[in-house]
């Protein structure tokens, strides 16, 4: 497990790999924007290594508000010639132990319901569905 720190070409390529097999509208991180990435304080992005090629990350974000720290869980992908190994549960370990380190009350994380290994993962792991929607505004450009 390994914290992104600092951009190489390795780390270009990675997420240049990984994020399409997340999001097919994510717009490509080039050099200067995981440098970004990797300088943002309230986010730590953790990076996991197979064979050692980097096969998956995680982005765990800490923010204080008035009712305490909390922490989420965004962008977890594992590159799927990696799947079933326990990659994405090592990740969410890494990022359960660095939020209540922390301080964070709470860690959150949304999945969509298509998504039921992940989604039966998250259980396993002790995360609990809670009753609420998600709302979202999308700006337009």
């Amino acid at each position: 497990m390994e914290i992104l720190t600092e951009v190489d070409d390795e780390i270009v390529e990675a997420f240049e790999r990984l994020l399409p097999q997340l999001s097919q509208t994510a717009q490509r991180l080039d050099r200067e924007a995981l440098a970004q990435l990797a300088s943002t304080e309230s986010t730590t992005v953790l990076l996991a290594r197979s064979s050692g090629k980097i096969v998956g990350t995680l982005s765990l974000v800490m923010f204080p508000i008035p009712s305490g720290l909390r922490a989420r869980v965004e962008d977890v992908v594992v590159d799927e010639a990696a799947r079933g190994q326990g990659i994405a549960a090592t990740l969410i370990e890494e990022a359960k132990t660095r939020a209540t380190a922390a301080g964070a009350r709470t860690l959150d994380l949304t999945s969509r319901a298509s998504r039921t290994a992940a989604n039966r993962l998250y259980e396993r792991l002790e995360f609990r569905a809670r009753e609420s929607r998600v709302y979202r505004f999308a700006s337009t450009e």
